[in-house]
């Protein structure tokens, strides 16, 4: 499932691409027809991303919530416009393509795919051309077919003159009123990069003094905190040295504040690469690997047998609420 910062490049992405511009809407698959009718020729006028969901607002007030869950994706064709807010991983501004970041001007092939730019969500192959620079004009009449022809089931369309996404597999796609989508808001945890940051601390960290369930539960809790999923849960636990058994009421004060910054510090990172990395003091030898492999981005998570890297002791993997959990039964007693 794309995590909070897969969203968060989503929706500055639209920003870039959408908002401001008349956009034509459609339902290939049929499944979203009602809704698409409702958003077709509109202006998008916002758009954001509250942890897993994106919600971009047309003129009429009338709001787009897509939340992606397991499977969904957007694809997207045609003339992208890349955010200058999203640096490569060495601070710099780079571009980011189907696997690869840039690192020193060359590329840095990711196997997973997890920094994509053309396809965001569940991992899949591209099937859609790109072409990354903000100076380049006339895509759509120089290059492949356009529109692009659908290929899937695509549950939305969204179609300016030179840029195309597709939406496929998403959990929840829907037209709200803005009380609707308020509604949906409130029931969402704070989000490190929504509102005033030190706000969101505040709510994050009284919803996990007050609960008895196992903080390894609590972060995976959307009501709870936005954003944070399996990955980022075992990554974050593990750098707090904290059991992920421990009930919230009796994490001290201090370690569920370390985690919302943490977890603020992770996320940050995460947009800017497009990649979960969760270790630091790496060389530029270590990063580089670790941007091209998840292998060697990650302390805990999909390590199970595997040594710990600060200990030796052998990672253990267990089902908590149908999700698999790593941890590290020494460093994080």
């Amino acid at each position: 499932m794309p995590e909070g910062h897969s969203v968060h490049r989503i929706a500055r992405q639209f920003a870039r691409n959408f908002v401001g511009r008349p956009v034509a809407a459609s339902s290939p698959q049929g499944r979203f027809a009602e809704g698409a009718a409702l958003l077709n020729g509109r202006e998008a006028l916002t758009a954001q991303a509250v942890g897993k969901q994106m919600f971009v607002e047309f003129d009429g007030e009338l709001w787009l919530r897509v939340h992606l869950g397991l499977y969904g994706a957007w694809d997207f064709a045609g003339e992208i416009f890349t955010d200058p807010t999203i640096a490569s991983a060495n601070g710099r501004m780079g571009q980011t393509n189907q696997r690869g970041t840039v690192l020193d001007d060359e590329p840095v092939w990711d196997a997973a795919g997890e920094n994509s730019l053309t396809s965001i969500g569940a991992p899949r192959r591209s099937r859609v051309h790109v072409r990354m620079s903000e100076q380049t004009r006339g895509l759509a009449d120089e290059g492949p077919e356009w529109p692009p022809p659908v290929v899937g089931q695509v549950r939305l369309r969204l179609l300016t003159e030179i840029t195309c996404a597709d939406l496929r597999g998403p959990t929840a796609c829907e037209v709200q009123t803005p009380d609707e989508m308020l509604g949906t808001l409130a029931k969402l945890g704070p989000d490190p990069l929504v509102g005033d940051p030190a706000e969101g601390e505040e709510r994050f960290t009284a919803a996990v003094r007050r609960k008895r369930t196992p903080i390894g539960l609590l972060l995976m809790d959307q009501s709870v905190v936005s954003g944070i999923g399996n990955v980022y849960r075992a990554e974050l636990l593990f750098r707090a040295r904290l059991n992920p058994h421990t009930p919230g009421k009796d994490v001290p004060e201090e370690v569920v504040r370390g985690l919302w910054r943490d977890w603020a510090g992770l996320l940050r990172v995460g947009v800017e690469t497009g990649q979960m990395m969760t270790m630091d003091g790496l060389g530029p030898e270590e990063y580089r690997k670790a941007l091209a492999s998840r292998d060697d981005r990650h302390w805990v998570y999909h390590r199970t047998g595997l040594p710990c890297r600060v200990c030796g002791t052998a990672i253990v993997m267990e089902e908590a609420a149908a999700r698999k959990l790593y941890w590290c039964p020494r460093c994080q007693a």
